[in-house]
């Protein structure tokens, strides 16, 4: 009689498995126009509230991101009142005066004529914070690179965006504000680190295109110049990278 195979205590049970196949080619244009549709959205937002469900699915979302180690280490401060709005567009106007200053003054004039932030127009802002000692110092897949929680909590404000979106509600980042301002206004801890703060709120339109690249700020790069293949630096062929 041929021996038993020994039992894989860890193995997980088939209830837990699901297939892997491909999305519907429907399934996969929506995810890929949600992805190409996305923009920084600055000072278009409507006074129309965003309602309690639909910012729970948006949550939900980017409560769904991958995280490495499973650490989950965000939390979304919903920012509605009016004053703590305010004191964060003062602290905006200052550290855009800062970074004016900072500019070549050929380009300090396109600077001024871009819109940067919806902090008040927007009916509610979101500060993304990331708990950097949640489950301890240290956690699978943060001991060589402990900066790994900051980067799931970035892809936590992705997730957030993409379904944001989906859901006709535009999002804006405003990364001219200083963190120790931050923390006065929505009293965060020190140990508590901040990775984005967002103005949330519908939108009538959106630019096509990004606006920084409409306005002649930027422009998109070429992917084929940023695909390298075995090393850096070393440019990969079109048919050896999509083959």
């Amino acid at each position: 009689m041929a021996a038993e195979a020994p039992e894989n205590r860890d193995a997980p049970p088939a209830t837990d498995l699901a297939p892997a196949e491909a999305f519907s080619e429907a399934e996969r244009a929506a995810i890929y126009r949600v992805i190409h549709a996305r923009r920084d959205v600055r000072d278009e937002f409507l006074p129309d509230d965003v309602p309690r469900d639909v910012l729970l699915r948006i949550l939900d979302a980017a409560h769904h991101a991958p995280s490495v180690g499973f650490m989950q280490p965000w939390n979304f401060i919903i920012v509605r009142d009016v004053e703590k709005r305010r004191a964060a567009y003062d602290a905006f106007r200052s550290a855009c005066e800062a970074e004016e200053q900072a500019l070549e003054p050929d380009r300090r004039s396109l600077y001024r004529s871009l819109k940067l932030q919806g902090i008040i127009k927007a009916p509610l802002n979101i500060c993304v914070t990331c708990d950097r000692a949640r489950f301890g110092a240290t956690g699978l897949g943060r001991t060589q690179q402990p900066d790994t929680d900051m980067l799931s909590t970035a892809c936590a404000v992705q997730n957030l965006w993409l379904a944001a979106r989906a859901e006709g509600v535009g999002v804006g980042w405003v990364s001219i504000v200083r963190d120790a301002d931050l923390r006065g206004i929505l009293n965060i801890p020190n140990e508590i680190a901040i990775v984005a703060y967002l103005c949330v709120g519908y939108v009538a339109q959106a630019y096509r295109s990004p606006e920084l690249e409409v306005k002649r700020w930027a422009s998109r790069l070429p992917l084929e110049n940023l695909i390298f293949e075995d090393g850096w630096g070393e440019l990969a062929s079109p048919q050896t990278c999509l083959k």
